[in-house]
């Protein structure tokens, strides 16, 4: 066999790493943790995302274990700083799930009771700014980001800062809210997630920059899956949410909500090849195997590989 960086689960084999850890989710709570159209059952999590919150567990462990080494060597106290997590992947993947179910069952460790969220969607630049600059059909690309304030957020939060604020992106308006923001006040655990977030800007324009956000992480997920599936799974979504949130007047896509079922494939499916399809590509796959961990899923959502990064 090929030497490999990582180590290589099938579902089976990963799930036997459970080691007992109790389901602390119920359906109910699936039910508001859930992606528009991601099938996840508790099975899943239990044969997927409880190892893997055992392994997290274990990890922020060994961490707060190396703090007390440092606050031993020092002879003082020094602030504890959070645990960094960043998850990567596709628009349409389902990393936003894997998010919020990460954050229900490490929340529900002893240790390590606080676990906030934060998603890259709210350092998109304004609206008006990327239509001043001509980014709108870059939406989600690396430039559409106020990056130096998303690695200055996470910088301070490793740093001890008592509080700091990330702000909040509308889906339904498809733009910041400028009245809003979330107060994030160290926490045990944060995660960061968003299409991009395990970028370095090698080879474009930004290469000159000296710390990217990932610099902060220390633990990455790359959930993954065949460019097919996911072009299946947007195109499924955006036809749900012409029936749903599309309708609402508010909603910046309101236009197509009155699409018949052909022309909202079309119209998906032509997003996608002009926009997150590219951007899958160019910038957010190339970012894989810089991952600690990799869920790859197959079509029906359910992972069927985990691939963990030997230390």
């Amino acid at each position: 066999m090929p030497l490999s960086p990582y180590i290589d689960f099938t579902r089976d084999e990963w799930s036997q790493l459970r080691n007992s850890t109790p389901l602390t989710l119920t359906e109910d709570d699936l039910t508001s943790l859930r992606g528009i159209n991601v099938r996840l059952s508790l099975r899943e999590v239990e044969d997927i995302y409880l190892p893997l919150s055992r392994l997290l567990n274990l990890y922020v462990a060994a961490t707060q274990s190396l703090h007390e080494a440092t606050h031993t060597f020092l002879g003082n106290k020094t602030a504890k700083v959070p645990y960094v997590i960043g998850i990567a992947g596709s628009v349409a993947v389902g990393k936003s799930t894997t998010a919020r179910i990460l954050q229900a069952l490490l929340a529900r460790w002893r240790n390590h009771p606080k676990v906030d969220l934060i998603t890259t969607d709210g350092f998109l630049h304004p609206t008006a700014v990327l239509e001043a600059r001509g980014l709108m059909k870059r939406k989600g690309f690396p430039e559409s980001y106020d990056r130096r304030r998303l690695v200055k957020l996470v910088a301070d939060v490793k740093s001890g800062e008592e509080e700091v604020t990330a702000p909040i992106y509308s889906h339904l308006i498809y733009d910041i809210l400028p009245d809003q923001v979330q107060t994030i006040r160290q926490p045990d655990i944060m995660i960061v997630e968003g299409l991009n977030v395990l970028q370095t800007g090698v080879g474009s324009a930004e290469q000159h920059s000296p710390v990217f956000v990932s610099d902060y992480f220390d633990f990455s997920i790359y959930v993954d899956a065949d460019e097919e599936h996911i072009k299946h799974w947007y195109v499924e979504r955006f036809l749900t949410l012409r029936r749903t949130a599309f309708r609402d007047p508010v909603s910046y896509f309101h236009r197509y909500a009155s699409l018949s079922d052909a022309e909202a494939r079309q119209t998906a499916l032509k997003i996608w090849e002009e926009i997150n399809g590219p951007n899958l590509r160019e910038n957010i796959l190339p970012t894989r195997t810089r991952a600690h961990l990799i869920l790859e899923k197959g079509l029906d959502h359910s992972i069927q590989q985990v691939k963990l990064r030997k230390l």
